[in-house]
């Protein structure tokens, strides 16, 4: 059974094979097309009998359990019709190794992004227990937004017939990608088309010794990758040499920490120390997506074509170019010792019998004259010739007769004569015509009557053909100004009266005045304020085990009567914040039903003298009151006013739901402290 391939294949009756990528091997790397789910597929395939089938089946099914958003996934894989493939996400992009060869290094930051989004990924199968194995320039991709992609994860590997499970090789291969993005040279243990880094006494040069500008943390991490790499393969090394690389790499981190006040972390053994590394370099991340987008050089942009311009050509120009080859003879003239040949001999002969021709012009004598260069003339048929071509001009045509220059004129015209009008008729242009007028106006006008009465001269012009003051002026103009010289005058007339009238002590009009009706300049009166109805009372003790103080007698202090009254219960000591007070203050609050405007509290207090605090809240009192009071007084006999105050400032008004009336301080009786309440009346809008 066959097991070439070809495009147009179709495997496994899904998969049809589109563009050959790469051959190596015996195995054949293709762009092909999944017929079932319409998309573009990456598809491996080598024949089932070669030794990598088996590896290529495990490792399909190892990087089969990897799920990473960075890493092309392999979604199918089979041996079918002697083919062994495997079937892998396809991704759109430029690899590492085109960019660098390309566009030169990446900067810092983002050679660091690159490398530590691979990282990640890696570290990722590596918590799976899954290598890349081929950790290459050739398996990095950056689309054209700046996302990395990894490719061949396990496959490329399997495909080259290298073990699995190398996870130090990752890690190695990490260090290598960093270096390739920071120099555009390749010193990773996988093989790459990217140029090799230099050596000096067989060792790879730091990255700070290819490239300047460099920065210190990523060349020691590149160091620090390596190092240990080499320490893992050598164990067997001697207690000298393990003292010597490690007195190196503490003299490399003491240096860092002198060129930048804070030194490295020392776990670089896992991918993920690794990306942790680079994002520590990074800080803030915003924009290098966008930034490595930006390197992708445009290597397959489609640029114009701009061909060269073609100089014209008529046709007696072709046939003189082309006469000589038609009528050169087949063997090629003999040349003589001096070096001329026979075409040049007869060229030389004088021809008396035919006339001699003018010379055709060529191309670039009639470049100013494309069209009638290339005009056809029809002559007579008789002639033996039909068309003919009108031939260039050898002289060319008289320029056009110079310009007449204009005659200067002035700007400004010149000053008159002294004496003489600035303005004087015009006797060149003849007068136009006017009409004879009717024989009724001509009546008129002989009799004397305005305004037909004949003067003896036109109309703007006086006997001696001049033009007078008189004859300027507007029609109308006069009766306007009589019309001004009216209205000035009745205006003074109106204001004189005006003011004779109010020096009587009378109207503006003359009226008498009404002496009981007097104009008041003072504002009118605020609103009046009531006492707010439905109003509802509650005892408020917060710092009582129960918050009962009383709370059969509290309807007594709201009913109207000023006889019953409600009153605290009797302490022994006085209320305070201090020892030995029992508690801060008691009292009692108002429920308004809604919230409305607090404008007076009226209080008809039991006892003398009683410190009382005024709060107004929103909310249900349920604590002892904070904050400075809306109002605060003590009283020195039984009614108190209490007028709230806005915290913000004068002229705004206090409005709320609840009113507090709050006891600081209670008057003595028999036995103790004790405070009454025989009315309260909330007064507002």
């Amino acid at each position: 059974m066959t097991t070439s391939t070809r495009p147009g294949d179709v495997l496994a009756g899904r998969y049809r094979l589109i563009d050959l990528l790469t051959e190596s091997d015996g195995g054949r790397f293709w762009r092909a097309h999944d017929n079932v789910l319409e998309r573009y597929v990456a598809l491996h395939v080598i024949p089932d009998d070669d030794p990598r089938a088996p590896l290529l089946m495990a490792a399909a099914r190892e990087s089969a359990t990897v799920l990473d958003a960075r890493i092309l996934r392999v979604l199918d894989a089979e041996i079918v019709d002697g083919k062994c493939f495997v079937v892998n996400e396809w991704g759109t992009g430029t690899s590492l190794d085109i960019l660098v060869t390309a566009g030169g290094p990446l900067g810092p930051r983002r050679a660091a992004w690159l490398a530590a989004e691979v990282a990640g990924a890696v570290a990722t199968a590596h918590s799976r227990g899954v290598a890349h194995g081929r950790l290459n320039p050739e398996n990095v991709l950056i689309d054209r937004l700046g996302a990395v992609r990894l490719i061949g994860l396990c496959v490329d590997a399997a495909l080259h017939g290298l073990p699995a499970g190398r996870l130090d090789h990752d890690r190695q291969d990490l260090a290598g990608l960093l270096y390739c993005s920071l120099t555009a040279t390749w010193p990773g243990p996988s093989s790459s088309i990217v140029p090799a880094a230099p050596h000096a006494h067989d060792e790879v040069l730091a990255p700070r010794q290819v490239r300047a500008g460099v920065p210190r943390p990523l060349d020691q991490l590149w160091t620090d990758i390596t190092e240990t790499a080499h320490q893992q393969a050598k164990p067997g090394k001697s207690g000298r040499s393990k003292q010597l690389l490690q007195t190196r790499q503490l003299m490399q981190v003491r240096r860092w920490v002198g060129d930048n006040g804070a030194g490295p972390s020392e776990e670089v053994t896992t991918a993920q120390a690794v990306q942790d590394r680079l994002l520590e370099f990074l800080g803030d991340t915003t924009g290098l997506t966008e930034a490595l987008a930006g390197s992708i050089p445009p290597i397959n942009e489609v640029r114009p074509v701009v061909l060269p311009q073609v100089p014209e050509m008529t046709v007696r120009d072709f046939e003189r170019t082309a006469a000589p080859f038609d009528d050169a003879p087949a063997d090629e003239p003999e040349v003589t010792e001096e070096g001329s040949t026979e075409l040049d001999e007869l060229d030389e002969l004088e021809e008396p019998d035919e006339p001699d021709e003018p010379p055709i012009p060529s191309v670039a004598d009639i470049v100013d004259m494309p069209t009638e260069a290339g005009m056809p003339v029809f002559g007579d048929p008789e002639d033996g010739d039909e068309v003919a071509w009108l031939r260039a001009r050898s002289v060319p045509p008289p320029p056009p007769p110079p310009f007449d220059e204009p005659p200067e004129r002035p700007l400004f015209a010149p000053e008159p004569p002294e004496g003489a009008p600035v303005r004087r008729p015009r006797t060149d242009v003849p007068e136009p015509v006017r009409p004879s007028p009717p024989a009724a106006e001509a009546s008129l006008a002989a009799a004397g009557f305005w305004p037909w009465e004949d003067t003896g001269a036109g109309p703007d012009l006086d006997h001696t053909g001049e033009h007078t003051a008189d004859q300027d002026a507007v029609p109308g103009r006069s009766w306007l100004r009589l019309a001004m010289v009216v209205a000035a005058c009745l205006a003074l007339v109106v204001a004189v009266a005006v003011a004779f009238n109010l020096g009587r002590g009378r109207t503006p009009l003359g009226a008498e005045r009404d002496p009981t009706r007097t104009p008041s300049l003072t504002t009118p009166p605020e609103p009046t304020t009531s006492p707010l109805p439905d109003v509802t009372v509650r005892a408020f003790d917060p710092q009582s085990e129960d918050g009962a103080e009383n709370d059969a007698d509290v309807p007594l202090a709201v009913d109207g009567n000023a006889s019953t009254s409600w009153s605290t219960s009797t302490y022994r000591d006085q209320l305070g914040p201090a020892l030995p007070a029992l508690k801060e203050g008691v009292g009692v609050y108002l429920d308004l039903g809604v919230v409305r405007e607090v404008a007076r509290v009226d209080l008809d207090l039991v006892g003398t003298p009683t410190s009382v605090e005024l709060y107004v809240t929103d909310e249900v009192p349920d604590a002892v009151p904070t904050g400075p009071p809306a109002a605060a007084a003590e009283s020195a006999g039984p009614d108190l006013t209490l007028e709230p105050a806005s915290a913000k400032g004068p002229g705004t008004a206090v409005t709320g739901r609840y009113v507090v009336v709050w006891f600081t301080s209670l008057p003595v009786v028999s036995g103790g402290f004790r405070a009454g309440l025989a009315e309260v009346v909330v007064r507002g809008r």
